[in-house]
């Protein structure tokens, strides 16, 4: 819980990970200076922070580690902007500051006792790592029923968490469904968008619930394979991104009507979501 909510807590930078081929997506896992501020960081799958470098700014990162790994935080972080680009010419050593952890995230208590359907597409898929590691974390396993993982992307270079994705196919607890876009040598894979891989995948709704995160075009398609296959509004969970900046609803730059993403999300319900006007 945040003593102040305004001043990042610092961090240095254990490892950096390149997680594309054209290099502008990376991976940074974190430790806390002050091992005071790690214990404050009391967070869940799905919520986000704050990353700050002095004199550059800081942005809103969904956090890709798990409560279940301790010691670091990490964070996976495309280069688009001033402070995206700064993080990515940082070394590791270099000091970064953490503000967080902002927002809800997946509701875990809900989810128990119920088979979960994980779709992901591109980079979004940081805070879904987040929740699979922590459902399949052996004292958590048991609270979860069966666990399906599909995750999209353009191509093969694409791919985050190579390792994490492995060790999750080689579980006889998990089903694994990755997809490219189209096809490449080498690749024996799924190929075709997110959506339609979900309608092949064709989970059932039973006793379910589906997680989404990925760009807004792949949320509305899967959106309407899901309700085709009978899942409920109340059973659709999404995380979204509506031009969150300041991260603590000052701001009012990520309001969708009377809602502000920052603070009442990431994490909606399509029933959520369907009360609220079409700004997402």
């Amino acid at each position: 819980m945040l003593v102040n909510c305004y001043i990042p807590m610092l961090t240095r930078i254990q490892s950096i990970i390149s997680e594309n081929g054209v290099n502008d997506i990376k991976t940074f896992d974190l430790v806390f200076l002050n091992k005071e501020d790690e214990k404050k960081f009391d967070y869940i799958p799905g919520q986000f922070a704050e990353i700050s470098i002095i004199g550059k700014g800081e942005c809103p990162i969904g956090i890709a580690s798990s409560p279940t790994e301790k010691g670091f935080l990490k964070f996976t972080i495309k280069k688009m902007g001033t402070v995206t680009t700064a993080i990515h010419m940082a070394e590791i050593g270099d000091i970064i500051g953490v503000r967080g952890p902002l927002g809800n995230g997946w509701p875990i208590e809900d989810l128990k006792g119920k088979n979960i359907v994980v779709i992901g597409g591109g980079f979004a898929f940081s805070t879904l790592r987040s929740l699979v590691e922590y459902m399949i974390y052996e004292e958590n396993r048991e609270d979860f029923g069966s666990i399906t993982v599909i995750y999209g992307n353009r191509n093969c270079s694409e791919i985050l968490y190579q390792d994490d994705l492995l060790k999750w196919e080689k579980r006889s607890d998990v089903d694994v469904a990755l997809t490219i876009d189209c096809a490449e040598e080498g690749w024996d894979g799924r190929v075709g968008f997110v959506a339609p891989i979900v309608e092949a995948v064709n989970p059932s709704p039973k006793n379910a619930i589906a997680i989404v995160c990925g760009p807004p075009i792949m949320i509305k398609t899967t959106e309407a394979v899901l309700e085709r296959l009978n899942f409920k509004p109340e059973q659709i969970l999404e995380s979204l991104e509506n031009r969150m900046k300041c991260g603590i609803g000052k701001c009012g730059r990520c309001n969708i009507g009377e809602k502000f993403v920052c603070v009442d999300g990431p994490v909606f319900s399509k029933a959520e979501l369907n009360k609220m006007p079409k700004e997402y």
